[in-house]
């Protein structure tokens, strides 16, 4: 089963609860796995001590483009949702943090000059704590790119017991990432603001 523990905002318990329910599975003498997807600033660490056995640096392709072989059609602009590509003066611009590693701008080039480039975003941390397999994700400074993050973390998830995945607050992409697949979500919410 995947439990995702997620919340509105920042500062509710969430990772409170998320790490005491990997703790309690595991007392049980049960199979389980905490996975941080709160990548942007993780802290499940601080309460589960792991000790870290692997780490996986975190790519994504972004479009880099020979000006060379760039003919300023602006196909790829007209394509492109979040305008990480755009044709000013016969000639493609890109924007790599704008970019969503779709691939759409490479395959629509009528002359080749785009290829997808290799970017770092981050990486992936694994380890185990007790009777618990740990796994976090830590976005590179200044980078906006977390949901690429977040999915590379849940490809470590276990396939037998109990995953508790750990979900950054809010509700945009990020969240949705992280709550993805999963079976169930628990929303923590601070019952102070409701008084």
């Amino acid at each position: 089963m995947k439990i995702a523990i997620a919340s509105g905002k920042g500062g509710t318990g969430k990772t409170t609860i998320a790490t005491n329910l990997a703790c309690s599975i595991a007392r049980m003498g049960k199979t389980v796995q905490y996975l941080d997807c709160d990548v942007e600033e993780p802290n499940g660490h601080i309460f589960l001590k792991p000790d870290i056995k692997e780490t996986q640096k975190v790519t994504i392709g972004v479009p880099e483009v020979d000006n060379e072989l760039c003919n300023g059609c602006g196909k790829c602009g007209q394509l492109c949702q979040y305008s990480a590509i755009i044709c000013l003066k016969d000639k493609a611009i890109t924007f790599e943090q704008l970019c969503h590693s779709c691939g759409g701008c490479e395959l629509v080039c009528p002359t080749g000059a785009i290829k997808e480039k290799q970017v770092e975003i981050g990486f992936v941390e694994l380890g185990t704590t007790g009777d618990i397999r740990f796994g976090q994700g830590k976005l590179k400074i200044g980078d906006v790119r977390s949901p690429a993050l977040i999915k590379k973390v849940k490809e470590n998830a276990a396939d037998n017991g109990t995953v508790v995945i750990d979900a950054p607050p809010g509700t945009s992409c990020p969240v949705i990432e992280a709550v993805k697949g999963v079976d169930c979500v628990l929303l923590v919410t601070d019952l102070r603001r409701l008084v």
